[in-house]
């Protein structure tokens, strides 16, 4: 996309520049030059009072990242106004409220101490769900159109419209409507839970095992495993970027539209993995999701009679793979995020299996008890996983279960976890 210029540069636009920093701040923060340079995308710094510049020449902008760290967004006009003004603009924005000294989660990029908020949401958000939100901004400057479009809102449920019409019942109605929120929120996860796989495939060759922990009633995560004929597994952990009740949803819809084979009068034809995430990934973007709605998924094809193991990849953290008497290994593969570019291209990957090895699909919430991204060491494993490596996939599974139940954590870092994982016998 270009060639990433200093963070500090301040001076007007003449090129075509794929973010502009918007702040009064003399630097860009350390993560976000940092993701910039990763991703190769150009960077100019404007102070606030420069934004005219934008509107001038908007042809050479392709998303605004305003950091509005330490305003009052509500009492501070003149950020209103700028906001306003690139908005009838059609300039996407991107705003950055305050920065946040704890660890954050990031599979595909360098880890850092800090996260960023924005004004939408109470969590912080990591550096792969920023990313996502700058890619998505560019392809609309750039292409005029990223398949995502975002739909205006429904009109009121008819218990919203009874609660807003009877305001002297509030406390009453208010409480009736949790109660029925809570007890659909639960039938939900119930129905969820209906779509994950009754019994699990073992065979004399392979065994698997899983695990499933939500956040809440429902989860943003999903897997399968399925027998698609004598010889091949198809297999797959999905994780929908956020949780709660929008995730959840997204995940009935990638159960549905994950295709492993395709059947064809007499006959059928097995898709190989990328075939199989690029698919998932054009139905996604051709569903055209309301807001920001991305997913990853890591879905894998084993030959039963050859122990060839082929994946693909989409955002998703890397498998492990575990074998007797060597250190863990993650098994890697390029593939974007789902949901955002609908010509994504995804790669796959092969490896041969042998007797004793055991492989790990798992959602982002389980990294933190696996290991951490390292600027200089790459990606690291806990002492606890490392000890635990040698036993079978049940003990393993069983084991991460365990300690992602006992670990105390705040209620900011709590995730939806998700493994699946099998052994050769």
């Amino acid at each position: 996309m270009g060639k990433m210029r200093s963070p500090g540069d301040a001076e007007g636009l003449t090129t075509f520049t794929d973010v502009v920093y918007l702040s009064d701040k003399t630097d860009v923060p350390t993560e976000i030059h940092r993701l910039f340079r990763h991703k190769r995308v150009s960077c100019r710094r404007l102070p606030l009072d420069k934004y005219d510049e934008i509107r001038t020449r908007p042809n050479l902008v392709g998303t605004v990242l305003v950091d509005a760290e330490g305003t009052d967004i509500s009492q501070d006009r003149r950020l209103s106004r700028i906001l306003e003004a690139l908005e009838r603009d059609n300039i996407g924005i991107i705003l950055l409220t305050q920065r946040i000294r704890r660890p954050v989660r990031s599979f595909s990029l360098v880890s850092s101490e800090s996260s960023f908020s924005m004004p939408s949401t109470v969590d912080t958000i990591p550096l792969d769900d920023l990313w996502a939100r700058i890619r998505i901004n560019l392809a609309d400057r750039k292409n005029q159109h990223s398949g995502i479009a975002t739909k205006p809102p429904a009109s009121l449920s008819l218990s919203e419209k009874l609660w807003r019409n009877h305001p002297a019942d509030q406390p009453q109605t208010e409480g009736a409507f949790v109660d029925s929120l809570k007890e659909q929120l639960r039938l939900a996860g119930l129905v969820q839970r209906d779509f994950l796989p009754a019994h699990l495939p073992n065979s004399e060759g392979v065994r698997w095992a899983a695990m499933f922990l939500p956040a809440e009633w429902v989860s943003g995560d999903i897997y399968d495993i399925a027998r698609i004929d004598e010889q091949h597994v198809g297999f797959y952990v999905a994780d929908a970027v956020g949780h709660s009740m929008p995730a959840a949803l997204l995940t009935i819809f990638i159960k549905q539209a994950l295709q492993m084979r395709q059947t064809i009068d007499n006959s059928y034809r097995i898709f190989a993995p990328a075939e199989v995430i690029k698919n998932l990934n054009q139905r996604m973007t051709g569903q055209k999701l309301s807001g920001y709605q991305f997913a990853t998924c890591c879905y894998g094809l084993l030959n039963l009679k050859t122990r060839q193991l082929t994946f693909a990849r989409a955002g998703h953290p890397y498998p492990i793979l575990l074998r007797q008497g060597q250190p863990p290994q993650q098994l890697e593969a390029r593939g974007s995020l789902l949901g955002v570019f609908d010509n994504a291209e995804f790669v796959q990957q092969s490896i041969q299996l042998e007797a004793g090895d055991r492989l790990l699909l798992y959602s982002d919430g389980v990294e933190s008890l696996i290991g951490r991204l390292h600027d200089k060491e790459g990606f690291q494993y806990t002492a606890e996983f490392r000890a635990l490596s040698e036993g079978s996939i049940n003990e393993i599974v069983d084991r991460l279960t365990e300690m992602a139940t006992d670990r105390e954590i705040k209620p900011a870092e709590i995730d939806d976890l998700t493994i699946v994982g099998l052994q050769l016998t």
